[in-house]
């Protein structure tokens, strides 16, 4: 493509397994360091061509079609540990690197990234970042955007900027790390990513407990929230329906068999054991996908409001933050019609409850994927700023970014 032979980056032709959304871009480039990124960037801004940034492509469905895709940037050749600084629990990766290699580069050292993706299969630092995937321990160690203390992005028109630790340049005014975790891609690339790490914990225990109701498993996640038995994560599985509702409590570090214990007896069910269910921290289909956040106070509520969907449910409800996929009444019967109603009414059903609906991923481009969103006026004033051609994966984010 013109002006891209120039930047010395490997190029090819791209083919069907590389569309975003359905959208086919003319070529793939596959720059090998920062500066080759920044060189595709430069020759992208000088032709106008639309640039969607890809890690392991695993969530490229996620988020509306790009309005163009003129070159999709495959960043698997930036897949190193940059730095590794084990005595002070700080790592610096490449956006390439894929979570499941870092993990085992960190677990050799005794250390671990807290972030238990979903979809770690094939999952990438910078794929993490720009989609800000959660995962169960989320309640006890936070989200991508709390254990990411350093970012190294490259802008659409080819400028190096950093942020946060060991800082060269910084674009006045902005914490890069914030702004570019869940952009989807549409303010620059990420290129490296540098995070706050924790020990290997030495011991783990779950709780693992059934409820017939969702007043039920209200209280039990209360209490969970406020136990000092300081649990690291609180999932919940249900199938929909009239199906009963099971709770995973996770304890880690000292003593975790005896603090598992006492929160058995504390919820007056369930029972301890060392293996993690083996429905913990997955989603087995991301074709249809909804993300559901709410007041943790009010999840009971929101699991009411959820029953006679058709969805099946798996999250945190102590961390406010729940996943719904299609239920065995729905699975290879739910119309884009169908779809679009039940997401309009679990709008309505959750808004009084103080909690939001994003569909992740959908089988209608037509359904609006993010709802009502009260600081739109600002993220577009942030995308004029950082992307004013709009040709980082336009249209990709929330009200047409």
């Amino acid at each position: 493509m013109e002006g891209l032979e120039k930047t010395g980056v490997t190029v090819r032709e791209a083919g069907p397994d590389d569309a975003v959304g359905g959208v086919r871009p003319s070529v793939v480039a596959l720059p090998e360091s920062v500066e080759e990124i920044s060189a595709v960037l430069r020759a992208c801004a000088e032709h106008d061509l639309a640039v969607v940034p890809a890690g392991g492509g695993t969530k490229l469905h996620w988020g509306p079609p790009p309005e163009r895709c003129d070159v999709l940037l495959d960043l698997c050749c930036l897949n190193e540990v940059i730095e590794h600084a084990a005595g002070d629990l700080v790592v610096k990766a490449q956006a390439g690197l894929t979570m499941d290699a870092l993990a085992d580069a960190l677990a050799a050292q005794g250390q671990e990234l807290a972030l238990d993706v979903p979809f770690a299969e094939g999952a990438t630092v910078g794929g993490t970042l720009a989609a800000a995937t959660a995962g169960p321990r989320a309640f006890r160690y936070g989200t991508a955007r709390d254990l990411l203390i350093g970012i190294t992005v490259v802008l659409p028109d080819g400028t190096v900027a950093k942020s946060g630790g060991r800082v060269v340049k910084n674009v006045a005014g902005y914490d890069l790390g914030k702004l570019f975790t869940g952009s989807y891609g549409t303010l620059g690339v990420i290129a490296e990513a540098t995070f706050r790490l924790h020990p290997l914990p030495a011991d783990r225990r779950y709780v693992v407990a059934g409820f017939a109701s969702h007043e039920r498993v209200q209280e039990a996640a209360a209490m969970l929230a406020a136990s000092q038995a300081e649990p690291s994560a609180v999932e919940l599985d249900w199938p929909g329906g009239d199906a009963p509702f099971t709770l995973a409590v996770l304890v880690e570090g000292s003593a975790a068999g005896q603090r598992a214990e006492a929160l058995r007896e504390a919820m007056g069910a369930g029972t301890v054991t060392d293996e993690a269910p083996a429905w913990w921290g997955l989603i087995t289909d991301d074709e249809v996908l909804l993300e559901l956040r709410f007041p943790p106070a009010r999840a009971g509520e929101v699991l009411e409001a959820v029953r006679g969907t058709g969805f099946a449910l798996r999250g945190s409800p102590v961390a406010g933050r729940v996943r719904l996929e299609l239920g065995a009444q729905l699975s290879g019967a739910m119309t884009a019609t169908g779809f679009a109603g039940v997401v309009s009414g679990l709008r309505e059903r959750l808004a009084p409850l103080g909690g939001r609906v994003t569909v992740l991923a959908a089988p209608d481009e037509s359904v609006d994927r993010w709802g009502p969103v009260s600081a739109l006026p600002l993220m577009r004033r942030v995308k004029e700023r950082f992307d004013p051609g709009r040709r980082m994966s336009p249209g990709r984010f929330v009200g047409g970014i």
